[in-house]
């Protein structure tokens, strides 16, 4: 399945997340999925926000997640392919400073300070895609912090093994295609453009 574009993306996963109506959060993951999360959260008329996650690139490769981290110190990494990429220390230290610095830049330029309480709320995480699963797997793990009543992660596209991974993580898991042959999200894209950090703030200024 290849999508036309991120918009066409968020309003196919909108059809299938009609059952929680305007009782839920949508929270996005910059930058591409606010393009989707936004169309998620217009169809089902609910607040709109985004949580922000920086991923850690691999050495040489910036696109291979080899974890991911928050502004505030949460990191996931994965263990087994830093091992097989021979990944040091060194560099995780140096790769984690930048991202975090990187993910509190973001969110004084996409927050300015406001937040949507989420606790006791259901919280529809949203990305355009998930390849490792790092990214996400952060992100569902700050999301939990702050005690929703569910957590629901609803992406276009992911791997079969990263979903069997993911789905054990979250209340409710929502993929509209599971591709086996997997090698990067914007191969099932027609128009995959990079977002700008200007996007997402008239995104956000529009919700």
């Amino acid at each position: 399945m290849v999508f036309e574009s991120r918009e066409e993306a968020g309003t196919l996963l909108a059809d299938q997340l009609k059952k929680y109506g305007k009782d839920c959060v949508v929270l996005a993951i910059p930058r591409g999925g606010v393009v989707v999360g936004a169309q998620i959260a217009r169809a089902l008329s609910c607040p709109f926000e985004v949580v922000i996650i920086r991923k850690l690139g691999a050495p040489g490769n910036p696109e291979l997640a080899i974890g991911a981290t928050t502004s505030k110190g949460g990191v996931v990494l994965d263990q087994e392919l830093i091992k097989r990429l021979e990944v040091t220390k060194g560099y995780i230290r140096s790769e984690l400073s930048r991202q975090q610095k990187e993910a509190r830049r973001r969110e004084k330029v996409y927050l300015k300070g406001e937040t949507i309480n989420i606790t006791d709320k259901t919280v529809i995480l949203v990305d355009d895609g998930i390849a490792t699963g790092a990214t996400v797997e952060t992100a569902i793990q700050a999301v939990k912090e702050k005690l929703p009543a569910k957590v629901v992660l609803a992406v276009p596209v992911a791997p079969p093994h990263t979903v069997e991974r993911l789905k054990n993580e979250v209340d409710e898991l929502v993929v509209l295609s599971t591709p086996e042959h997997f090698w990067a999200i914007g191969e099932f894209y027609e128009h995959f453009p990079q977002i700008s950090d200007g996007e997402v703030v008239k995104i956000l200024q529009n919700k």
